[in-house]
């Protein structure tokens, strides 16, 4: 079967007015759980797209790993091309893609860093190995081989073989959301696609063709 001749049509589900939440992150958070006991995996993955102050756009996978009234945090190592990028040019947007449940959600906001104590609280809370791993990796960066990389990890296994601290080159980025779509497959491409955008301090909510 060619490219071109892959299609699937979407029957799951509906989106109408009447169903939304009043708050676009309490509507996330419905869809989010609906996800999880769709045994959707990794839900939390989302595309995470920046762009450089002269124009050239990136995008790349990362997890989400917190969400609430201030928006949508992740971590990374901060000497990444994603993290320059946000230094830089603080917008983002993001996108959950859960196929399994024929749903997307697609997100742009402004970016911040998290606090050090929100990045430390967050760090201590992951698997050794991975703790270590970003003492050892040098995100983005041109690397020899496999072999350097697990070199350093050894040597970073003989610094913190037991409780690495947080690097100062590593934490947390937050995209607080200005514009929210929450999109539902429909037959024949006639997607349900509701739209929230800032109004002041309340939301106003769009219907968009498909």
């Amino acid at each position: 079967m060619s490219i071109a001749d892959l299609r699937r049509d979407y029957s799951l589900s509906s989106l109408v007015e009447a169903e939304l939440a009043d708050d676009p992150i309490e509507q996330f958070t419905q869809w989010f759980a609906d996800a999880q006991r769709a045994e959707v995996l990794e839900p939390n993955a989302m595309t995470l797209a920046t762009c450089t102050t002269d124009g050239v756009p990136d995008a790349r996978t990362v997890l989400l790993k917190e969400v609430d009234a201030r928006g949508f945090t992740f971590f990374t190592d901060y000497r990444s091309t994603k993290a320059r990028d946000l230094d830089t040019n603080p917008r983002a947007a993001l996108v959950f893609l859960w196929k399994e449940i024929e749903r997307q959600v697609r997100i742009v906001g402004t970016v911040t860093r998290t606090s050090a104590e929100e990045s430390s609280q967050y760090f201590e809370s992951r698997p050794l190995g991975s703790r270590q791993g970003a003492w050892a990796s040098v995100q983005s960066r041109v690397i020899d081989d496999r072999a350097w990389l697990e070199a350093e990890v050894r040597k970073t296994v003989a610094r913190f073989p037991d409780a690495p601290p947080r690097p100062d080159h590593w934490g947390g980025y937050r995209v607080t959301p200005t514009v929210l779509e929450f999109w539902q497959g429909r037959p024949s491409r006639l997607h349900d696609r509701l739209r929230y955008s800032r109004d002041g301090e309340g939301w106003r909510v769009d219907r968009l063709s498909p």
